[in-house]
């Protein structure tokens, strides 16, 4: 068992540099500069950036369906929207 065990770890190299990586993707992380933040903090500043993310797509969603409502669908401005969808 041990060593199956061994194959499916992870070091503790390729961990920190996996933190380091997730740590410069986060906007907060980024502003903290030097700072090293805890695992956990930063785990949960991951899922409140990705939730804030899902809002965000949300909300832009809805907002370009109310657009789209009002607009008449043979529009030039109704043909861009389109085209930037693609």
């Amino acid at each position: 068992m041990s060593s199956r065990r061994s194959r499916a770890s992870v070091s503790e190299e390729e961990i920190n540099e996996l933190i380091s990586r997730l740590q410069t993707l986060l906007p907060n992380a980024r502003r903290r500069g030097g700072s090293q933040a805890s695992t956990t903090k930063l785990l949960k500043e991951t899922c409140s950036y990705i939730k804030s993310l899902h809002r965000e797509v949300d909300d832009l969603s809805d907002r370009l369906s109310d657009l789209m409502s009002t607009m008449d669908h043979n529009s030039p401005g109704a043909e861009i929207i389109r085209s930037l969808l693609r």
